[in-house]
């Protein structure tokens, strides 16, 4: 006998209504050392930020990009205690574009709030990337940490708009200095490069029906239409592990859809270790979280390591044991 039985299931109904929003987070631990020694806890803040300052309803939606042990076992935790709704999980790592893809196909919201798994957000930030996201005709990204940087690619249909009746805009350097040095901290980067990268750059902002925000967007993280997102990512498969993003917020752009910033920042940038800033940030929102064991002050190791000439050794011999390790032996 093939069959013994009626399956239960058959005649039932299930009460489950996707909400409108999807948080969708992206993340990828191959191992804990190097550059990713700190990753985990990075991840963590990153999730259970999300969680806890995000109102319901909401369904959430974790792709593991072929991580390690340990971030698994934590995903599939979070999974169980159902604070993850959805979880997938790839054997492998198949690049950004390949996981935004599957991310945007599997998602049930019709918008969808993505994030790379090295952001933390505030309290509101959903609703002020909504209230935008509502008002403004044609949004299509929108983003909570405006980065000057990206006012350089994808901004014809953010000036087209800028000329439209209603529309009030101003261009000068608003970026405050605080928030470019949160920046440049937590990208890795320098005052001075950072100075040197947007030299002759200007800020815009455009307010609509009282709703203020940056022109330009991130692809880090921000919230968009599920659709737009879809109708943009490339039909063939990229073989490309990182990179693409500019090419899709250009693709976006040409659709006629506006990138867009919040006018006050309501996520925060990580990068690959918590800063005693970051941690403190944590704890004030009852996050439980350490700071990285990386010592700022002026003496020790730490000012053998600022040493440019010590920092160029150190880049030699890890790309030379890199190598080494990716050699093909055979």
């Amino acid at each position: 006998m093939p069959r013994i039985g009626m399956n239960p299931s058959r005649n039932q109904k299930t009460s489950y209504h996707p909400a409108r929003v999807t948080l969708a987070v992206l993340t990828y631990l191959p191992e804990e050392i190097g550059y990713f020694e700190q990753r985990f806890d990075v991840t963590r803040l990153c999730i259970e930020s999300l969680i806890a300052n995000t109102p319901e309803p909401y369904d959430l939606l974790v792709f593991d990009n072929g991580s390690c042990p340990r971030m698994v076992d934590y995903l599939r935790a979070m999974r169980d205690a159902g604070k993850i709704h959805y979880l997938l999980l790839s054997s492998r790592n198949i690049g950004k574009i390949g996981a935004l893809k599957l991310i945007f196909n599997a998602a049930p919201g019709e918008i969808v709030a993505y994030t790379d798994d090295d952001v933390f957000f505030l309290p509101g930030w959903l609703e002020a990337h909504l209230k935008i996201l509502d008002t403004f005709p044609q949004a299509g990204l929108v983003t909570g940490f405006y980065i000057r940087d990206h006012v350089i690619y994808g901004m014809k249909s953010v000036e087209a708009f800028a000329h439209q009746p209603g529309v009030k805009v101003e261009r000068g350097l608003f970026w405050e200095q605080d928030w470019i040095q949160h920046y440049v901290e937590n990208m890795g980067r320098t005052i001075e490069g950072y100075a040197e990268e947007t030299r002759g750059q200007q800020d815009i902002t455009l307010r609509y029906q009282d709703v203020e925000a940056y022109g330009s967007a991130g692809h880090h993280q921000f919230v968009v239409p599920r659709q737009v997102m879809l109708d943009a990512l490339p039909g063939e498969w990229d073989p490309v592990l990182m990179g693409k993003m500019v090419h899709l917020e250009n693709r976006i752009d040409e659709m006629g859809f506006l990138r867009l910033s919040t006018r006050q920042p309501v996520t925060r940038l990580l990068g690959n270790a918590i800063s005693e800033e970051n941690a403190t940030l944590a704890r004030n929102y009852n996050v439980d979280i350490h700071a990285a064991n990386l010592s700022t002050s002026g003496g020790g190791l730490s000012a053998l390591y600022r040493l440019r000439l010590v920092q160029a050794l150190a880049r030699r011999i890890y790309n030379a044991m890199f190598r080494i390790i990716h050699s093909d032996s055979g």
